[in-house]
C-alpha cells in the first residue's frame, strides 16, 4: 500500500457511498482523535512495541489524511500541499544538509534548525 491508495479508500468513505459518519466529520470534530492518536502513538514509543508503533503511527497518518481530505473538500489544500510545505521546511532548515552551513554534532544541527525556524517565522 502507498499514500495513494491511501487517499483513494479515503475519498471512498468521504463519497456518497461511503461512510456517513466520515462524510459528517470537519476539522474541529476531530480534534478529540488527532490527540488521542498522538498520545497512544507516544504510549506505544514508550512501550518499545514495535508493532504497537506501527499501529499507532498508522492512526496518526490517518489523521492527516482525514484532514487533508475534509480541507481537499472545503478547497483549503490538498495532500500534495502539505507534503510540499514538509519538504520546503525540511529543506529550508536543514541548511548543513541542504545548504552551505555546516554541522558536525546533533547539537549544531540543532542550533541551526533554531535558527533557521526563527528565520522562517519572521518572513
Amino acid at each position: 500500500m502507498n499514500l495513494d491508495g491511501l487517499l483513494v479508500i479515503m475519498d471512498t468513505l468521504l463519497g456518497p457511498n461511503g461512510c456517513p459518519w466520515d462524510r459528517e466529520q470537519t476539522h474541529e470534530s476531530l480534534q478529540k482523535n488527532m490527540h488521542e492518536e498522538c498520545q497512544e502513538a507516544i504510549d506505544a514509543i514508550n512501550s518499545g512495541n514495535m508493532d504497537s508503533i506501527k499501529e499507532e503511527l498508522g492512526d496518526v497518518l490517518l489523521q492527516v489524511i482525514f484532514h487533508a481530505k475534509i480541507a481537499e473538500k472545503n478547497g483549503n489544500f490538498t495532500m500534495e500541499d502539505i507534503m510540499q510545505t514538509l519538504a520546503d521546511k525540511l529543506i529550508g532548515r536543514h541548511t548543513h544538509v541542504f545548504g552551505t552551513d555546516t554541522a558536525a554534532t546533533a547539537d549544531e544541527a540543532l542550533e541551526l534548525w533554531n535558527i533557521n525556524k526563527k528565520r522562517s517565522l519572521q518572513k
